[in-house]
């Protein structure tokens, strides 16, 4: 593998490159320089500094490293466990029952496997919305975890265990901010808390915190049976809105806390694989289009689902398309015309998080933005060719095998399909501790009962074209 000294510049040579400014271009057969952190251009044939390391990019697709805006990170160490669960057994598994056994140590093995798991799939930025920091001990680990691995990131800090006016309020929290959020590019930071309608409005003071803190929130809003109206209405009576915070979800709104949304600015991240199936809500991408709301996309959590946010184009695409389709035939009408194309959700997955995230030098593909960008090549893989609309490629066709090349901030950190400055056998005797130790401590009966929840009964329709005898008379008789 080429030696990717720190500091020495990169030019991907040749690509069909999607630079998702406004007009949605695409540039064939063009150069992007990387010099620093930074881009240093974009056009063909560029000539490059001495030096220079030089990946061939014909064939592929070069586009901005893309942006999750809501990973609870640190349950990835559990992926795959709640496949059949719904939002109501998430709730109890991890806030009611098991969720309080997380240790640091376990926070770090889950942030680090996501946090690798993200630059593998081109994602070089995500936001931890890490609500499982019990303590500032797990907070600590969670950012060490996130410093460990050459991604973006922000802490979104959080604590299911506790009110967030508590957490918020306590010396400790205020001492882990002063010493671990130094501004630095690679590492920011929001507060993470939801807004349950209570009338008393018990979330006001972390607000007030997040405001002195100059930080942005961002909540699960709008998920059935958890948030509501309610929530959004107080935050807007309060003066809680702003430009910067981040509404996870968002999908059983009614059309006045949409247009609260719009009115201040604000943006909403779309988990569809999570809508689709935990029950927060139809994913509502088809309502957030008619009140002109930005949106970003998200994963939610790998303990149900994929970490990757070509699924979550896939599944954006389909389920806002389904439901017009549903709607159309309902009436007896048919769509002729697709009202959310491709290149819409390759713009949320990548400039619509930088947005979301107040980052206007990420997720676009200019000079003198910083350099997190992807290269998709699969030399090896029958659907990499032909390349004839490729918007439509990274939507429908791609997925994390075909992650050739990631930067970020600069730095090369996959090459040629291989992680760059990773240890991932590290990674997995970590996840390997906290699984052993969840397990032991729960006891194998209640672990497999948690993986395996009861499967409501299903009552089979009578079937009036059900017989006895179902050859016909015909045949009887011969």
């Amino acid at each position: 593998m080429t030696e990717f000294e720190a500091g020495r510049p990169v030019v991907l040579r040749g690509g069909t490159v999607l630079p998702m400014t406004d007009g949605h271009e695409v540039l064939s057969g063009v150069d992007v320089l990387v010099e620093g952190d930074r881009i240093a251009a974009v056009g063909p044939e560029l000539a490059v500094p001495d030096g220079t390391i030089e990946i061939d990019a014909t064939d592929g697709i070069v586009m901005p490293g893309m942006i999750d805006t809501h990973r609870h990170m640190w349950q990835t160490a559990m992926r795959g466990y709640g496949a059949d669960w719904t939002l109501t057994q998430y709730f109890v598994w991890y806030y009611l029952e098991h969720g309080r056994l997380f240790r640091p140590e376990d926070v770090h093995a889950g942030n680090t496997l996501a946090a690798i798991e993200a630059i593998d799939a081109g994602v070089t930025t995500v936001v931890d919305w890490s609500h499982g920091l019990q303590t500032v001990d797990h907070a600590d680990a969670a950012v060490d975890a996130l410093r460990s691995v050459p991604g973006r990131f922000v802490l979104a800090y959080g604590n299911i265990q506790a009110p967030p006016a508590e957490w918020t309020a306590a010396p400790e929290f205020r001492d882990f901010v002063s010493r671990r959020i130094t501004g630095d590019d690679m590492l920011g930071f929001q507060l993470a808390f939801d807004v349950v309608g209570d009338p008393a409005f018990p979330e006001k003071p972390a607000f007030e915190v997040a405001r002195d803190l100059g930080v942005s929130v961002t909540t699960h809003a709008g998920v059935w049976g958890a948030t509501s109206d309610e929530g959004i209405r107080q935050m807007y009576e309060h003066g809680f809105m702003t430009p910067g915070t981040v509404y996870v979800h968002a999908a059983t709104l009614e059309p006045d806390s949409y247009h609260r949304i719009a009115a201040t600015g604000g943006s909403i991240s779309v988990s569809t694989e999570s809508e689709q199936s935990a029950g927060q809500g139809y994913p509502p991408t088809w309502a957030i289009r008619l009140h002109g709301i930005p949106v970003s996309l998200s994963m939610d959590t790998s303990v149900w689902w994929s970490g990757d946010l070509f699924s979550a184009m896939r599944t954006t695409l389909g389920a806002d398309r389904s439901r017009a389709h549903l709607e159309a035939h309902a009436k007896g009408d048919t769509v002729t015309h697709c009202a959310l194309r491709a290149d819409q959700v390759v713009e949320w997955a990548t400039r619509g998080g930088a947005r979301a995230l107040g980052r206007d030098d990420l997720g676009s593909l200019e000079p003198g933005k910083k350099a997190d960008l992807v290269l998709i090549k699969n030399d090896r893989s029958p659907v990499s060719f032909p390349l004839l609309n490729p918007y439509g490629h990274v939507a429908f066709q791609a997925q994390r095998g075909d992650v050739h090349t990631v930067v970020v901030n600069g730095r090369v950190v996959k090459h040629e399909h291989e992680l760059v400055g990773v240890d991932l056998a590290a990674a997995r005797r970590q996840v390997e501790s906290t699984v052993e130790y969840l397990r032991s401590t729960m006891g194998e009966e209640t672990w497999l009962k948690g993986m395996n929840p009861d499967i409501p009964e299903t009552k089979i329709l009578d079937n009036p074209y059900t017989y006895t005898d179902y050859r016909s008379s015909a045949t009887r008789d011969r």
